[in-house]
């Protein structure tokens, strides 16, 4: 999943309207698995009921500039995550299906880790095992950090520029100086959308504004992706949590997101991106 180029780099206030009437008026039509788009007068109602200036969106005969933008953000956020999003989230069987073939195809070498859950929930990290089995088929005998247990950090003079506050959970090919940077969020056997799953779109928030610090005061531009996966989890029970995320998406935090199937026709093309910016920085193979 791509952004939108129309709502790119829209001004701040924008996303606190986006935000504001989001909590408001809520991310979904309650009893469906519709995600709401708020008309214009919904919008001015709410922004009253808060006690705020309705006449900033206008009236649904005379919508703003700023009212209009935003009913049409919220029919894309609307149509992307029901016709984009949703058709591509897997649950574990298929993801295991897909994770087997993959790995009886190209052979890997590349660390395939387990889950972190036990007993019979105990099995591969099937989106992680398929991103690190993809990036090492199509990295051309480049490095890549799959596992940084060091804190991603940026240099000037062999010195360092800025350093992240969190671990990622992927660097290419480094997690010093990296092109690319990625953070895998897999909750097959999850049987709530808890706090945990909650922190996790938070803690890519915090990357990606890190990172547009580091690019808007230094101007070096390291590539966030996000790579979510588990229907259930997402779907039924964090569909607003989806909403956020194209949020922060559109808000320049995340480069792209790449959503359950689509790993695996994406990341072939982004890997290919990557080695060609890693040669023209003169980085070498493993």
């Amino acid at each position: 999943m791509k952004p939108d180029v129309r709502f790119l780099r829209q001004p701040k206030n924008f996303w606190a309207n986006v935000r504001t009437l989001s909590q408001h008026l809520g991310y979904v039509v309650r009893g469906t698995e519709q995600i709401k788009v708020p008309t214009i007068e919904s919008m001015r109602q709410a922004l009253t009921e808060l006690e705020l200036n309705s006449d900033s969106v206008g009236t649904e005969e005379k919508p703003s500039k700023l009212g209009m933008t935003l009913r049409d953000y919220f029919e894309f956020r609307a149509e992307v995550l029901e016709k984009h999003v949703e058709p591509n989230l897997m649950e574990a069987k298929e993801a295991k299906k897909r994770f087997e073939a993959l790995k009886k195809k190209l052979k890997p070498t590349c660390p395939l880790p387990m889950n972190k859950q036990k007993g019979k929930k105990k099995a591969p990290a099937f989106l992680t095992g398929t991103v690190n089995m993809l990036i090492s088929e199509y990295a051309q005998g480049m490095e890549c950090d799959y596992d940084p247990r060091e804190l991603t950090t940026v240099t000037l003079d062999r010195a360092p520029l800025r350093t992240l506050a969190r671990r990622v959970d992927g660097a290419f090919p480094s997690v010093v100086n990296p092109i690319a940077v990625w953070e895998i969020k897999e909750y097959y056997y999850t049987t709530t959308f808890g706090s945990r799953v909650a922190d996790g779109v938070y803690e890519s928030l915090l990357d990606g504004m890190e990172l547009e610090e580091l690019r808007d005061q230094e101007g070096i531009d390291v590539k966030h992706y996000l790579m979510i996966d588990a229907r259930y989890t997402w779907w039924e029970c964090g569909r607003s949590y989806l909403c956020r995320i194209v949020d922060m998406l559109h808000m320049g935090y995340v480069d792209e997101v790449l959503v359950g199937k689509e790993v695996a026709e994406r990341l072939p093309t982004l890997v290919a991106e990557w080695v060609k910016l890693a040669k023209a920085r003169g980085q070498r193979k493993s």
